[in-house]
């Protein structure tokens, strides 16, 4: 009740673009995540394509430097604080709210991005309203409980987001490996829209050696990246036993870590050695990435991974487990390696000879880049356009 009536209203524009999307979201820049990151880019991609639209969301604590930057009218609701995302909110239900916005400013389809009180509230209120909807998978929130000491909820997780999911005429998710495991565990209407990059902003001529020199690192010097949440589910001990290894081996061995989160206090204090970059967004990001010789990314509760990819687009040689998107990407042994889940040993020594063979890293930073320009964010969106149409269509006889 209290959290509805702090709902503020940026109107809606009017326009008389294709189609009325609304948007809802838990995260949003200037959060910086992979979910803030593509829902944007999806965001910018079908505003420039002439569909009109608007954002449901929580206020977040950077709003005000960012006042005025969105492609999209806005409304903003009240958040608190995420469990272990202290810096980031979730939405306060807002179903009366939502439903008198709607009632007034009727979209053609809504759209949730995320699985918390916001966005249930918004699935509660397009049902009242008989809008269609359709919903994005984009965060395994069941297996992050393994990480966290909720390991036990895992099951009433899952069934909390089946049933979320299925209240929708589409799901979409970024990988076909993703609907395969969803499906087989009951989640219906699934559909396969992969993530793009920005390839001429994740580009190799982004090297920087000054940067480099900032890390201590000559040029002969082999420089592993991670960027990622500093968190327990992004098996982050597995970085730094693999650069402790090849340290062991190559001294001149450094790694950045690209990202902030819960464990970097500690991480920090055990390893002084390496460099803590922090968030990075932008230009300086695709510098970072540039700079670096290889990328390794071990972490195994991503839908996607937009990282794997942004490493590609750089020209550099990903060592990855057989998982997300690094699966759907990369060919082992031509633009990076693959390691089967849970082989640490393996990603170790695939890690190790990468690092003693120079040419053919270069040769596989080389097909990586390949590989990414394929990955146009373009058909991406028109892909998604589509989905809408499809679920209004799908939609229309409930009209009757």
């Amino acid at each position: 009740m209290q959290a509805d009536a702090s709902i503020d209203v940026v109107c809606f524009n009017g326009s008389s673009s294709p189609l009325r999307i609304a948007v809802v979201t838990e995260t949003y820049p200037p959060d910086i995540n992979g979910v803030a990151y593509t829902l944007s880019k999806t965001v910018e991609g079908l505003k420039a394509r002439g569909h009109a639209l608007w954002l449901i969301r929580p206020r977040q604590n950077k709003d005000a430097v960012i006042s005025g930057t969105s492609l999209a009218d806005e409304t903003l609701v009240r958040g608190m604080p995420i469990p272990f995302y202290k810096h980031l909110k979730m939405g306060f239900p807002a179903k009366r709210a939502l439903t008198r916005l709607w009632t007034l400013h009727r979209p053609d389809v809504v759209h949730i991005a995320t699985e918390g009180p916001l966005g249930w509230s918004a699935l509660q209120a397009a049902k009242k309203l008989k809008l269609p909807v359709s919903s994005d998978f984009r965060t395994n929130f069941h297996a992050y409980s393994d990480h966290y000491g909720i390991g036990w909820l895992r099951g009433a997780i899952m069934n909390y987001m089946r049933k979320f999911h299925n209240a929708a005429l589409a799901t979409m998710v970024p990988t076909p490996g993703l609907a395969s495991e969803l499906s087989a565990v009951g989640f219906e209407r699934l559909h396969v829209v992969p993530r793009g990059v920005d390839t001429d902003l994740f580009n190799p001529v982004c090297r920087s050696p000054a940067l480099r020199a900032e890390w201590g690192a000559s040029d002969d010097s082999l420089v592993l990246l991670c960027v990622g949440r500093l968190a327990a589910e992004k098996n982050l001990s597995l970085v730094v036993s693999t650069f402790e290894r090849m340290a062991g081996v190559q001294p001149q061995t450094k790694l950045v870590l690209v990202g902030d989160g819960p464990l970097k206090q500690s991480l920090q204090k055990k390893l002084p050695q390496v460099v803590f970059a922090g968030f990075r967004t932008g230009e300086d990001l695709a510098q970072h990435y540039a700079s670096a010789d290889m990328f390794l990314f071990p972490s195994l509760t991503e839908t996607f991974g937009n990282v794997t990819l942004e490493a590609m687009s750089s020209g550099l040689p990903v060592v990855a487990y057989r998982h997300a998107a690094a699966a759907e990407l990369i060919r082992s042994g031509e633009n990076g390696q693959l390691i089967e889940p849970g082989a640490e040993d393996d990603f170790q020594r695939a890690a190790l000879q990468l690092a003693e063979m120079h040419t053919l890293r270069a040769q596989m930073g080389q097909e990586a880049r390949i590989t990414a320009l394929g990955q146009a964010w373009p058909l991406i969106f028109q892909k998604t356009e589509k989905i809408f149409r499809q679920v209004i269509q799908d939609h229309a006889p409930q009209l009757r």
